[in-house]
């Protein structure tokens, strides 16, 4: 499988003691090296996890590669923060929208149910992978 990693899915992976840990941990054994992210997933797992340095060695490793020029895609992200704006969405959702419109062949590893509301293009469901208990 190949795949797109939200925040969510780094800070389990990383934390031990998170409740998808083990869900993480299974996924990360089952996917297609690295899994595509963003600068700001990057940024949220880092804060989140109090770690740049062990979020930085999922790069080194090779699990994660980050993929999104924000300059760029700078026109696409303000369509999808408009479009999105009663959901008041963070720019790293915004980012793996974008991803995923440009990776249709990738699923989105993702804890975030607002995975199953957002739509890539006008009306496409994002093909997710998350935890059975938050479908």
């Amino acid at each position: 499988m190949k795949g797109i990693a939200d925040t969510g899915f780094i800070v389990a992976f990383l934390n031990r003691r998170d409740l998808f840990h083990d869900w993480a941990v299974a996924v990360a054994g089952e996917i297609e090296v690295p899994l595509i992210t963003c600068d700001a997933v990057l940024a949220e797992a880092a804060f989140h996890t109090r770690s740049s340095e062990h979020v930085l060695s999922l790069i080194e490793t090779g699990l994660i590669q980050p993929d999104l020029d924000v300059s760029s895609s700078l026109p696409r992200l303000q369509a999808l923060a408009r479009r999105y704006s009663d959901r008041a969405p963070d720019l790293a959702d915004l980012c793996l929208i974008v991803l995923s419109e440009r990776l249709p062949n990738h699923k989105v590893v993702t804890v975030d149910t607002d995975f199953l509301v957002y739509r890539r293009g006008q009306r496409e469901r994002i093909p997710i992978v998350m935890p059975a208990e938050k479908e």
